[in-house]
């Protein structure tokens, strides 16, 4: 399926962020892995009630706490690489003037920071195409008791820090910390929550989500769970992982948007997948891929790549394989649509028999065609490269969470027939993708 290939790469800076935003051509065979990385933190705040002065080596800086149980505050409820037929397109940068805030980070760092202040912000933009992080990469750190308390830094930026536990029926128990910021103007803000959930069925999620928005406009938004439950049909212990994340221009029609996700079950079961969207002024793109593994043996695998700019042109790339015991198939797909409604078009497809013999045949619009019988071998993955030792290997966190202590005489309500809760469906304002 040899093509010729041409293409760009985009990399959108959002001043506080570099979102890299990479759209593909047809008669290519990848996406651009280069990233830019860029890490700012910032220092923000809020209101209170009491007040207690902290003193500095070189000045002050007021906190406020207020005492109480802390009350209840809404919460939300790979980098695993997909390995892609595409090779890698030479990214073009896309201009765009520098932050005033990267070379000022004292903004946000006073040269003498008072102990014992308000959380300083670990929220960055997200960067894309990586994947589901592992939950120490996370951080969660969840206070031990119940606080309410704000604090004004000597920049006027405010910050709040809130934790507290939820209650409910058949075991259930939410601790949570919740925390916050913005610059005295407004003009920035940033929050960041952490929770641990569980019950008396053995059901556990760790989880955190984050936001924030800086002085040009650009806005980001992201989300992490992992959680452990007993799957309602084979009752094996299941863990299942997943992370959103976005961001969208101020200044610019540009944004991206990724959903990630894994399941693994303790006899090998596995699903892992993908959505992606981008824009960039009048460019759009989107990407789809899948794996399954059954855990006995059986393997499918698929991807769907396909863009478009406002004028009409269209491209795109899928394709997919199923095999077992070393006897299988492959076939894909590459096209492009004009603006004026041209089509190309080339097909493929390989039949592996499992005896060192494959059947490729494949067809184009533009008169090509072949049919033929290779001495081949067959090479493909029957297991994940990430499975269930894997997943519980990195997951101590959320397997050491405690359960509420069951009264005696107590029985949990195993209740298959429904499903854990489902994530949060109030999201940011985010480009997300049209159906294909």
């Amino acid at each position: 399926m040899a093509a010729s290939s041409s293409g760009f790469t985009a990399h959108l800076d959002f001043k506080l962020s570099r979102f890299s935003i990479s759209p593909f051509h047809a008669y290519s065979h990848g996406l651009d892995s280069r990233r830019r990385k860029r890490r700012v933190r910032l220092l923000l705040d809020g209101n209170g009630v009491r007040v207690s002065r902290i003193d500095c080596c070189c000045s002050d800086s007021v906190v406020r706490r207020a005492s109480g149980s802390g009350n209840s505050v809404e919460k939300p409820e790979e980098k695993r690489s997909h390995r892609s037929r595409f090779q890698a397109i030479p990214a073009l940068p896309f201009p765009s003037h520098q932050s005033r805030f990267g070379s000022k980070q004292e903004k946000f760092y006073p040269r003498c920071t008072p102990r014992n202040t308000g959380p300083q912000s670990r929220d960055t933009p997200p960067k894309r195409d990586t994947g589901i992080a592992n939950e120490k990469d996370m951080g969660i750190n969840l206070l031990k008791e119940n606080v309410s308390e704000t604090g004004t830094n000597e920049d006027g930026s405010t910050w709040f820090r809130e934790s507290g536990e939820d209650l409910g029926e058949n075991g259930y128990r939410c601790r949570w910390t919740k925390m916050g910021g913005r610059s005295h103007d407004d003009s920035t803000q940033w929050e960041e929550t952490w929770w641990e959930k569980s019950d008396w069925t053995g059901y556990k999620e760790l989880g955190v989500e984050k936001s924030g928005r800086n002085a040009e406009g650009d806005s980001w938004w992201e989300t992490w769970q992992e959680m452990l439950h007993q799957d309602e049909w084979s009752n094996l212990a299941r863990i299942e992982r997943s992370a959103q994340k976005q961001a969208k221009s101020g200044t610019e029609n540009a944004g991206w948007y990724e959903k990630w996700w894994e399941k693994y079950d303790a006899k090998g079961w596995t699903e892992k997948g993908a959505n992606k969207y981008g824009r960039l002024n009048e460019q759009s793109w989107w990407e789809k891929w899948g794996e399954h593994y059954d855990g006995r043996g059986s393997v499918t695998k698929w991807t769907d790549k396909w863009a478009e700019t406002e004028l009409g042109t269209k491209w795109g790339d899928k394709w997919e394989e199923k095999f077992f015991a070393g006897i299988g198939s492959r076939h894909g797909e590459t096209w492009h649509v004009s603006p004026s409604g041209g089509r190309w078009s080339r097909t493929w497809g390989e039949e592996h028999f499992g005896n060192g013999k494959v059947h490729k045949y494949g067809k184009s619009t533009t008169s090509e065609s072949w049919d033929i019988v290779v001495d081949e071998e067959t090479y493909y993955e029957a297991e994940p490269h990430y499975g269930w030792a894997d997943v519980v290997g990195d997951s101590s966190q959320l397997l050491s969470i405690e359960p509420r202590e069951m009264p005696p005489g107590v029985y949990p309500n195993l209740d298959f027939g429904s499903s854990p809760p489902p994530p949060v469906d109030d999201l940011p304002d985010s480009p997300l993708p049209p159906s294909h």
